[in-house]
């Protein structure tokens, strides 16, 4: 028995052969993942196909797990704090189609071809689903395949030179982000002070409204030394010591309602706890502190919240989130019924929920067929733009009654991989029996045009962040890497610098320059 003329010991062939060579290294840098897609080439030149079947499949899980991951952050990017990175990478992937539409417009080149191209220059995979979906021609995937080795290569050489030829130190720029960063996510810290205003002395916390008044959190209190619980009705008398927590602004106000700070530590009683609790309990997704009100009901407070490696100061209007964890403070016998209230059940982060993931899906695909007709034209998602559309949109919302649309990273990551090796390998190998005609008709000149399209966009890019926006340039290196979602650009540049700039600006903008090139890939086929 042939064991080639098996369509999944093929299909898994590939994706071993990829995977060994994606991890090969040259001066630090390697294919990838995206390696399998070179496998498939070859193996569809020599007349091995995988079936559709696994394409679409692939296809559909890996649209959706992006969708699913990039929706929160997707609709965040809209908020002023992103305008202007969304300007710029809606600059890049713009510019790259006009230059993609004059290549297939004006020099001849099959439009199919070009924008299969486009796709491998902004090493956008994404892209070329869509470039699949919409043009149904296997020319993308070979034109994918011609742009994506210098879209890689391209983008590290770009950025890493960047610095040097605008003359600009990174050392410099790294201290200047961070005096940014403290704008927007302050510090959070603790001190402790002493009761001495005679303002606020026999008067009880709930009439203080210290939340309110200074945007501190009170975490402990201790009087003639014994350690108190931080309740409404507890009178402040004169010598008390008060442990708040908040960013800098807000204990200053507290010293000013309070009395003095002092070095002086409140130890912490063996009937009061300070946990970290994760929210993995469905029915506190998306409710308020204010609404769960576990200082009334448990006397217990959050003294801060980390999401997604930063910690927020709490207040009674903070919307929680799936995966949150909260410190919390409280007495020991209410610590128990604290955690089951928020869930803290760390084995829920690693599940995955099938059911939300198989509605998503099926809904995707239904917008996706709606079809809007104006006269002779008629536009509608396809499949591709229906399913990223709809997981946006879900990845956003998080929570419909009992339904988590969210996905764990972990879960996430898996889908996503399955899906994006299923697709790579089917496409590549349709795409591998035309591959040496699609050479002889075009040469070098293919290449060429890649080169083109990989540079020109973001020298056009730095230029006008230069000219119109003051923009950090690691925010601005990460911007370029996030709109050419190139992640082996973005890991170039990580080894520049110790703060995480190229990383907030890269996940900023990938989801934005992720479906415009989409929308983009579908208007093109239509010109």
């Amino acid at each position: 028995m042939n064991l080639l003329s098996n369509s999944y010991f093929v299909l898994f062939l590939i994706i071993l052969i990829g995977f060994i060579i994606g991890r090969i290294k040259i001066k630090g840098i390697s294919l990838d993942v995206s390696a399998v897609i070179f496998v498939a080439l070859v193996f569809g030149h020599y007349g091995y196909i995988v079936p559709k079947d696994f394409q679409y499949l692939g296809l559909v899980l890996f649209i959706f797990t992006i969708g699913i991951q990039a929706g929160p952050s997707f609709f965040e990017s809209f908020k002023q704090h992103g305008r202007e990175l969304t300007i710029l990478a809606t600059i890049l992937v713009v510019s790259s189609a006009i230059i993609t539409f004059i290549i297939f417009h004006f020099l001849g080149v099959d439009k199919n071809l070009s924008i299969g191209l486009l796709t491998g220059s902004l090493t956008s995979t994404p892209g070329l689903a869509a470039a699949i979906d919409t043009t149904g021609s296997p020319l993308a995937s070979i034109g994918y395949g011609i742009g994506y080795p210098f879209g890689v290569i391209g983008v590290i050489l770009f950025v890493s030179f960047l610095p040097r030829i605008l003359r600009v130190k990174i050392k410099d720029e790294e201290i200047n982000y961070k005096d940014e960063i403290n704008i927007d996510y302050p510090e959070i810290s603790r001190r402790n002070f002493i009761v001495e205003n005679e303002n606020v002395i026999d008067k009880s916390l709930e009439d203080l409204n210290i939340r309110f008044m200074t945007k501190a959190v009170i975490s402990r209190i201790m009087h003639d030394g014994v350690v108190i619980t931080p309740e409404p009705s507890l009178i402040l008398k004169k010598g008390d010591l008060v442990r708040a927590v908040g960013t800098e602004e807000a204990l200053e106000r507290v010293e000013l309602l309070i009395g003095s700070e002092t070095k002086q530590e409140i130890p912490l009683s063996n009937k009061y706890d300070v946990r970290a609790i994760l929210v993995t309990n469905k029915e506190v997704v998306k409710k308020t502190l204010g609404e769960l009100d576990i200082l009334s009901a448990y006397n217990a407070t959050v003294t801060r919240i980390r999401r997604s490696g930063i910690n927020l100061s709490p207040s009674p209007s903070s919307k929680l989130q799936f995966g949150d964890k909260l410190m919390v403070t409280c007495s020991k016998e209410n610590m128990k019924q604290v955690s089951r209230v928020f869930g803290d059940d760390d084995s829920k982060l690693s599940s995955t929920d099938f059911f939300p993931i198989a509605l998503g899906i099926i809904i995707g695909i239904l917008v996706g067929k709606l079809s809007i007709n104006m006269g002779d034209f008629s536009f509608s998602l396809g499949l591709t733009g229906g399913i990223l559309l709809v997981a946006l949109f879900l990845g956003r919302t998080g929570k419909t009654g009992p339904i988590m649309w969210t996905m764990t990273g972990a879960a996430n990551n898996l889908l996503r991989q399955f899906g994006l090796l299923f697709f790579l390998a089917a496409v590549g190998t349709s795409a591998g029996i035309s591959l040496v005609e699609t050479f002889e008709n075009y040469g070098i000149e293919l290449f060429v045009y890649g080169f083109v399209i990989t540079l020109f966009p973001m020298i056009i890019t730095t230029i006008i962040s230069k000219l119109f926006f003051n923009i950090n340039l690691l925010t601005l290196l990460g911007t370029l890497t996030g709109s050419m979602t190139s992640t082996p650009g973005l890991a170039a540049i990580d080894n520049m610098t110790e703060t995480d700039a190229p990383s907030v600006a890269y996940a900023t903008v990938y989801p934005i320059a992720m479906v415009l090139l989409i929308i983009v890939v579908q208007i093109l086929s239509l010109l």
